[in-house]
């Protein structure tokens, strides 16, 4: 996925991540840059890092599910590399919540995009992510 550092939004995006020990003035950021985002490119973008600064699970899950949806509309740029993340995202979100099917549903579709990820910590942190909340939901149900 190519990030163009010159993009307006992606440079707000950028601010925001330099200043994520200060959360308020980060989500401000990032609020701002979903605010002027133009296409579905940036809002993703957007969304993805506002999901990132909610209170609440059930605010990160609806943040979250925008960044997918809007991700599976982009048609200029390959994201497929993000759906693995933002599926892992929702079924956590959908974890933390008791839904148990529907997290189990989402860590599977994550699961069926880890050969988007690259060979590298970032995407060994996310297969071990999706990996370790199977397990979790596995080891739910064994014990129910």
């Amino acid at each position: 996925m190519y990030l163009d550092p010159d993009n307006h939004v992606v440079k707000l995006c950028a601010q925001g991540m330099d200043i994520e020990g200060k959360p308020e003035e980060a989500s401000k950021l990032f609020t701002q840059a979903w605010n002027e985002a133009i296409n579905d490119f940036e809002r993703f973008i957007a969304a993805h890092y506002i999901a990132r600064h909610q209170k609440s699970v059930a605010d990160k899950l609806k943040w979250d599910e925008t960044a997918l949806h809007l991700a599976q509309e982009i048609k200029n740029n390959d994201v497929s590399g993000a759906f693995p993340s933002l599926y892992l995202n929702i079924a956590k979100c959908y974890e933390d919540l008791g839904d148990v099917e529907n997290a189990e549903k989402n860590y599977q579709s994550a699961l069926s995009f880890t050969d988007k990820l690259s060979d590298d910590g970032y995407g060994n942190m996310i297969r071990g992510g999706i990996l370790n909340g199977i397990k979790r939901l596995k080891s739910l149900s064994e014990n129910r």
